[in-house]
């Protein structure tokens, strides 16, 4: 799928984010996630708070992580966030790379869903506000 839009963080692996081993602990990766997540939506000037203003909150409906190799403490990764479907939900596709190889660790997606938050029913078609925002990047 082409990506609308994709933004990227870098980061390094706190000792707090490992076990024992060394290795990162798996669901630290949906933490990393929600950090490029938000560089994304602020791109667009539609964080969570513009979310919440815009009478909207937009739960993680589904989440898929493959993991295809460790991360350890104290290593330097790059997290991409390219949102890939935007009409009836949110697709964003994320990768975990090594950020000095650019050796993939990790990959995945969240898939979010507008609910209106007046009546608390879920939007089958992307609100307003956000196709405001993405139209712009689609010319």
């Amino acid at each position: 799928m082409q990506s609308i839009l994709t933004a990227e963080i870098e980061q390094i692996i706190p000792f707090h984010d490992v076990d024992s081993m060394g290795i990162t602990w798996h669901g630290n990766y949906l933490r990393y996630f929600e950090i490029a997540r938000c560089a994304l939506l602020d791109k667009i000037n539609y964080g969570y708070r513009q979310m919440l203003s815009s009478g909207f909150s937009w739960p993680i409906v589904d989440a898929q992580i493959k993991y295809v190799q460790s991360s350890t403490f104290d290593q330097k990764i790059k997290v991409i966030a390219s949102l890939v479907e935007w009409e009836n939900r949110i697709k964003i596709n994320y990768q975990v790379l090594d950020a000095d190889s650019g050796k993939r660790i990790t990959k995945g997606y969240t898939i979010q869903a507008a609910v209106d938050m007046k009546t608390n029913e879920l939007c089958f078609v992307t609100p307003e506000i956000f196709q405001s925002k993405i139209r712009p990047l689609l010319s």
